[in-house]
C-alpha cells in the first residue's frame, strides 16, 4: 500500500523495546517509509541494539532513547513531541512476577504518557495469548478480534505468558478510554522469519528445536504463524489508516506440528528433523478457524507459511545460529 512520503517526513514516532524481535522490523519500515523514530531501550550502547543503527535511515533519523517501562519519567522523555507511539515491549515469560507486573504498568505508563504528549495514536502490540485461551470455545466457532482469553483458564493452567498479555490489553482499553487516547491493537500469532537482532527470541526457538537434533518428536498441538515483516507492516498500515480501530488479529495459518516438520523436511532435508509425533494415542488435534480479514481490508497481503518458514531457517544459517551440514560427497572432494 504505497504511504505518501511527504506526509511522513518530519513525523517522530516513538517504539518501545525497539531492540526486539517485531519492534526491529517495525523500526527498519518506518524508517524506509521515511520517519524520525525514537526507540527505547535498556541501553542504547549494548552491543546488542547494534542491528538498529546498521538500518538504513539510521544515522540521520534514529534515536536510541534509555528507558524502563516501569519508568515513568523516562517514557515520557522519550514520548514527548511524538505523534505516535507502537508500544511493542513486553516481558517474554512464563513467570508470573516477571509477567505480569511489568506488562500491566508497564502499558499504563506507556498510555499515560503518550496522553500527555497528546500523540495521534498509540499501537500496542497484543498477542494470540489474549484472544484464543478458551476452554468454552467450540471447535467451529471462529477466532477474531472479538474472542478474548478467559482468565481463570489461563490462571489454572499457569499459562502466565497469554495471562499477562490478556491483562496488559484490558488494561491498555481501560486507560486509553479514561484518557482518551486513540488507541489500535495488533494481535500477532507466533511470529517467524528473519530475525535483524543479534540474539534468538522465543518464538524462533520453536523452529530451531526441530532442526538441531534436540527435539526428537513433534507435539500433538496446533499453531497459528504469521511472518514478521507481515505484523511489522499490519503495526504500520494501522497508525497510517485514520479510519483503523479496535483490535487486528495478525495470522497467515494454523498448522498441526506435523505439517510445521514436514515443510522444514522438504525445504532442508539435510537437518535430523523428526518424524514421529510425541502424542500417537489420542486423534491428531485439528487447527482452528480464525479470521484475519480486518487486515486484508486495509490492504495486507500475508506472507505464505512456508515462506515464513524457509526463511526463519535462511535466516538462523545467515547468523550462525544454524550449523549447515557438509553433505558426505563435498568433504570427499575438498580432501582429494
Amino acid at each position: 500500500m504505497p504511504v505518501d512520503m511527504a506526509s511522513v517526513s518530519g513525523t517522530t514516532v516513538c517504539v518501545t523495546g525497539a531492540g526486539g524481535f517485531i519492534a526491529s522490523w517495525i523500526v527498519k519500515l518506518l524508517l524506509e517509509r521515511g520517519y524520525t523514530v525514537r526507540g527505547t531501550v535498556r541501553n542504547p550502547d549494548d552491543p546488542k541494539n547494534t542491528h538498529l543503527r546498521e538500518l538504513e535511515g539510521a544515522k540521520e533519523r534514529l534515536i536510541l532513547c534509555k528507558a524502563d517501562l516501569l519508568d515513568f519519567q523516562s517514557l515520557k522523555e522519550a514520548i514527548n513531541g511524538c505523534d505516535g507511539v507502537f508500544h511493542t515491549a513486553s516481558p517474554v515469560t512464563d513467570d508470573p512476577e516477571q509477567m505480569v507486573e511489568p506488562a500491566v504498568n508497564g502499558t499504563k505508563n506507556v498510555i499515560i504518557a503518550a496522553a500527555e504528549a497528546k500523540v495521534r495514536r498509540v499501537v500496542f502490540t497484543s498477542s494470540i495469548g489474549a484472544v484464543y485461551m478458551d476452554p468454552n470455545r467450540g471447535p467451529d466457532v471462529v477466532v477474531d478480534e472479538s474472542c478474548w482469553s478467559d482468565l481463570e483458564f489461563c490462571k489454572n493452567t499457569k499459562n502466565w505468558y497469554c495471562y499477562g498479555k490478556a491483562v496488559a490489553e484490558h488494561a491498555a482499553w481501560e486507560v486509553a478510554k479514561e484518557k482518551e487516547v486513540d488507541l489500535v491493537v495488533v494481535n500477532p500469532v507466533l511470529v517467524l522469519g528473519p530475525l535483524l537482532q543479534p540474539t534468538i527470541n522465543a518464538s524462533i526457538i520453536h523452529i530451531l528445536k526441530y532442526l538441531t537434533g534436540s527435539a526428537k518428536t513433534y507435539a500433538n498441538s496446533v499453531q497459528a504463524y504469521v511472518h514478521v515483516r507481515d505484523v511489522a507492516l499490519a503495526h504500520i498500515l494501522v497508525f497510517e489508516t485514520p479510519s483503523a480501530s479496535g483490535r487486528y488479529l495478525c495470522a497467515e495459518s494454523v498448522l498441526h506440528r506435523g505439517d510445521v516438520v514436514e515443510i522444514l523436511a522438504k525445504f532442508f532435508p539435510e537437518y535430523p528433523i523428526p518424524t514421529k509425533c510425541s502424542d500417537e494415542k489420542n486423534p491428531r488435534k485439528t487447527p482452528y478457524k480464525f479470521s484475519n480479514q480486518k487486515l486484508k481490508d486495509l490492504g495486507l497481503e500475508f506472507t505464505s507459511v512456508k515462506q515464513c518458514l524457509y526463511d526463519t531457517v535462511k535466516s538462523l544459517q545467515e547468523k550462525g545460529h544454524l550449523q549447515i551440514p557438509t553433505p558426505q560427497e563435498d568433504s570427499i572432494k575438498i580432501q582429494s
